[in-house]
């Protein structure tokens, strides 16, 4: 395995603990591929990916090309003489790169494919109440997470999880069997399967501000699974009309209470200490939050200094 030229591919923290992993079992990573710097944040300070910041504390030799096709990435690319690519959360490879190493490039993704194929796996799987995922490793082709099932390893997903807990645990078990490919490929043991063709298969889309809204029609379970799928990131979000006026509220946190009543999905009940929202089939206890321009706080603290109507609405 050590004798393997690797070159890893990937971005965000979920990654950098798969690189952590190889290095730690010996292998020898000749380049690192990751996003260009890029302004970030309100005062669109220029930030590097968690992967450069992993990588440079390592010592590796890093690339971040802005075009994957361009002619001076792929004369670099050769010149790392890769006999393996790993890629990890990173964007979708042209051929002339996922093809170039001898023994091809294999990918992590973090579900049991061929469900959830997409850019969000860990967050939809949360977020459509599924009590069972994990992770997989297969052969990259031309479509995106389509390629030859190299291997695969199962997780539960616990009642209270969400999609930060879930992501730290995928990582540690990706990382795992990431390290068991690499050898798998390096003793030349590997079995693929081949993904049988479905359009039955769960979907993982990108996460935008359409599909991260909450709907309060639906029931206080679902709508519990969609707040924890989208914490701590990107945040499930509502609208709150008090008084006449409409703000975006963040919700990082709630809990879920089942009972019958006459009150209207989105309407509020609140004391002192508590905020709680009304779903077709019982009550969503908020617990954390944030308003517009505001940090995120405990809904206590919100109640403190900030007057909610006695005809507020969720929306």
């Amino acid at each position: 395995m050590k004798d393997l030229r690797i070159v890893f591919m990937g971005t965000p923290d979920f990654a950098v603990g798969v690189l952590e992993k190889l290095l730690e079992a010996g292998c020898t990573v000749v380049g690192v591929i990751t996003a260009p710097d890029r302004p970030a944040g309100r005062g669109r300070k220029v930030s590097e990916s968690a992967v450069k910041s992993f990588a440079q504390s390592q010592g590796l030799n890093i690339l971040q090309p802005t075009n994957l096709k361009s002619e001076d990435f792929l004369a670099a690319l050769t010149q790392l003489k890769a006999d393996l690519q790993i890629v990890v959360a990173f964007r979708m490879l042209p051929k002339a790169v996922w093809s170039m190493p001898r023994l091809g490039t294999f990918n992590l993704h973090a579900s049991l494919l061929p469900h959830y194929r997409g850019a969000a796996p860990i967050n939809w799987a949360i977020m459509n109440g599924e009590t069972i995922t994990g992770v997989t490793t297969f052969f990259i082709d031309e479509k995106i997470d389509t390629g030859a099932i190299i291997a695969s390893e199962e997780i539960c997903i616990s009642p209270r999880e969400t999609a930060g807990s879930l992501h730290d645990r995928l990582m540690e078990l990706g990382s795992a069997l990431v390290v068991a490919t690499v050898e798998k490929i390096a003793k030349g043991t590997v079995q693929t399967t081949r993904q049988p063709e479905s359009s039955s298969y769960k979907e993982a889309p990108k996460l935008s501000p359409e599909n991260t809204r909450i709907d309060w029609s639906c029931s206080v379970s679902q709508i519990d699974a969609f707040i924890r799928g989208l914490s701590p990131y990107p945040v499930a979000w509502t609208l709150l009309n008090n008084n006449g006026e409409e703000l975006k509220v963040k919700i990082y946190e709630a809990m879920p209470e089942n009972m019958t009543h006459d009150d209207s999905p989105g309407s509020i009940h609140t004391t002192k200490k508590e905020l709680k929202v009304a779903t077709k089939d019982g009550y969503l206890i908020i617990k954390e939050l944030q308003l517009p321009g505001k940090r995120r706080m405990p809904v206590a603290d919100l109640l403190n200094g900030f007057p909610i109507a006695e005809d507020a609405k969720m929306m």
